[in-house]
């Protein structure tokens, strides 16, 4: 009697993943948001590969039985948590370090730009205008990055290497880690505040009208975490009223940022789309990261970046 092979439900997007090496060991289904629910029974695993999709969230909570692991091609897990997720014994991972440097050497970019003042050279060079300007040194400036998971520690060994003295802040205070107490006496002092965190309960709106104010009229504010982590509505003030001389958003608490959004239009503020780790070939990595954990997940061995569910990240950075 052939064994049954274990059913891989796939939360699609486009282009789908490649799933090519599991052929003959793993029945692959594909499904969208509006059939998630009636098909999450019959599942033993799920893919979620349509990172940005809520689907699961509102499909979880129902009859019948749930997969047995559940693997999001992201670093966040909060789009698909829910309480009924929380509380069960399915296996949530993430797609921790794929994301890593790309977002770093991102970060840097963002950095240098604004060092160096390229987006008004840009301008100027459409207007045919010359006109001579003195930029900012990035070495010896500081920095404080918000997030000590593998993303926030690969932005501080980036910046690192441009001279830029750095702060790392966590969850909670350890070598070489601060703790939250220490906040806003790093960002008052701080060239450069990274936001890197993941998105809890602790860190929903944590930029918000107080910490801006906190921060110097130089500074310069980059979120590549999570949109929920600022409130867009006081950093719009803070840079209207020239609280700080600058920020770089990559997230948003609406995505994709809607067209009459005032963000697009505001001064001083860089809008990417949601884009700080996709580097080309990023989705075949993140297709071949679940193969090899689901290579690992039936030989009943144990998984990698396995995530806390009352935390909502990896533990044990």
């Amino acid at each position: 009697m052939t064994p049954t092979l274990p059913t891989v439900l796939v939360l699609d997007a486009d282009p789908p993943p490649r799933l090519g090496r599991l052929t003959g060991r793993a029945r692959i289904l594909r499904t969208d948001a509006a059939h998630l629910a009636e098909r999450l029974p019959g599942a033993d695993v799920l893919l979620v590969w349509d990172f940005t999709s809520h689907a699961v969230r509102r499909a979880w909570p129902g009859e019948g039985p749930r997969p047995r692991w559940v693997h999001t091609a992201s670093a966040g897990v909060d789009h698909l948590m829910c309480p009924e997720l929380a509380a069960s014994d399915t296996v949530v991972t993430n797609a921790r370090g794929i994301f890593d440097q790309p977002v770093a050497e991102y970060v840097a970019a963002l950095v240098l730009a604004a060092a160096k003042d390229l987006p008004r050279t840009l301008e100027l060079q459409r207007e045919r205008v010359w006109r001579h300007r003195e930029t900012r040194r990035v070495a010896g400036t500081r920095a404080c990055v918000v997030g000590s998971g593998p993303i926030g520690r690969a932005i501080v060994r980036t910046l690192k290497a441009l001279g830029v003295t750095t702060a790392l802040v966590g969850r909670v205070p350890r070598i070489g880690v601060h703790g939250p107490d220490d906040l806003d006496r790093l960002i008052s002092r701080a060239d450069w505040v990274i936001a890197a965190a993941p998105l809890t309960e602790r860190t929903y709106r944590m930029f918000d009208a107080h910490r801006f104010g906190v921060m110097q009229p130089s500074a310069f504010f980059v979120n590549v975490g999570r949109g929920d982590l600022v409130d867009e509505e006081a950093l719009a003030r803070a840079l209207a009223r020239r609280w700080i001389a600058g920020a770089a958003l990559d997230v948003f608490t609406t995505e994709p940022l809607p067209g009459d959004s005032p963000l697009w239009g505001l001064p001083g503020l860089v809008v990417s789309p949601h884009m700080s780790g996709d580097t080309v070939g990023w989705r075949d990595e993140l297709g071949a990261q679940f193969v090899e954990l689901y290579e690992r997940w039936a030989a009943g061995r144990s998984l990698p970046n396995v995530v806390d569910k009352t935390r909502g990240y990896v533990p044990g950075h």
